[in-house]
């Protein structure tokens, strides 16, 4: 009976060049990752807005922080703009998933909802259409999102929802609470989709915040008590009038929820008495 020899031992020179391999591998792996994070984060800076509108009676500030994590780049956005009829609009929403792909399906939604509103003011048929132009993209992705149209004239805020979480409102005088208007599905989804409005008269000096869940959710708080936090503070700060204080106040939350998302807010501060004569 033969006995079968054992296989030869790896010499210390296919050690060191299997490992140099496996090396060069994981640095050339890492080299591109780190490549697309750097990508996706130009494409946020670029695409967000250098500053929002402001006008008589009303001023706006946004907050924006990245994702705590490089592999967790996403497409949270937020926008104003002046609309042709003297009316303001402002859109904040959410792209799921994450990277590149969610950075750039972020800027197409963003010019998107520009292009529909010069020629469809409501807020709700903006929405509508917007959805059925991402759909046309075919890109597989879909986005929340809530749409604002403020008139200076009548003095309303018009909102829809597109599967986003709600906004948070408060007036100088203490009271507060959510935003819980009906919606629709998110943008992206379903073709022929309607978004019902809501018509705020703004009767008093006050607050309306926008956010997106990376504000208000994360490993150490359900959205419950994120949402809550919020409330609270807006409530405290609605007095103040200044939009960056309610921004940054809000943003703060994020720090305690050990949020992995991206997390955006916009701050609208209303006073009718300092729109100036009518």
């Amino acid at each position: 009976m033969f006995r079968r020899r054992p296989p030869r031992s790896a010499s210390a020179d296919d050690l060191l060049t299997t490992l140099g391999r496996l090396t060069a591998q994981a640095r050339a792996g890492a080299e591109l990752q780190r490549a697309r994070v750097e990508l996706a984060q130009a494409l946020q800076r670029e695409m967000l807005p250098a500053a929002l509108p402001q006008i008589p009676g009303l001023r706006a500030a946004a907050g924006y922080a990245p994702a705590r994590h490089g592999l967790d780049i996403g497409g949270d956005w937020y926008d104003g703009f002046p609309l042709p009829d003297g009316s303001v609009a402002f859109s904040l929403g959410d792209v799921q998933g994450h990277d590149v792909e969610a950075a750039a399906f972020m800027g197409q939604i963003r010019i998107g909802l520009r292009a529909v509103a010069t020629v469809a003011a409501d807020p709700g048929e903006v929405l509508s259409r917007a959805n059925d132009l991402l759909l046309s993209v075919d890109s597989g992705l879909f986005a929340t999102c809530t749409f604002l149209r403020f008139d200076p004239v009548t003095w309303e805020l018009s909102s829809a929802r597109a599967g986003h979480i709600p906004g948070v409102w408060a007036t100088s005088d203490g009271c507060c609470g959510l935003a819980e208007d009906a919606g629709g599905v998110p943008l992206g989804v379903l073709p022929g989709e309607t978004y019902p409005v809501t018509r705020r008269p703004l009767t008093r000096t006050g607050t309306f915040v926008l956010l997106t869940d990376g504000v208000v959710e994360g490993p150490s708080f359900p959205i419950e008590a994120g949402l809550a936090e919020v409330t609270r503070r807006v409530s405290a700060r609605a007095p103040s009038g200044d939009p960056a204080a309610v921004a940054d106040a809000v943003m703060g939350v994020a720090e305690f929820t050990g949020h992995a998302d991206d997390a955006a807010v916009i701050a609208l501060c209303f006073d009718r008495a300092a729109r100036g004569p009518e």
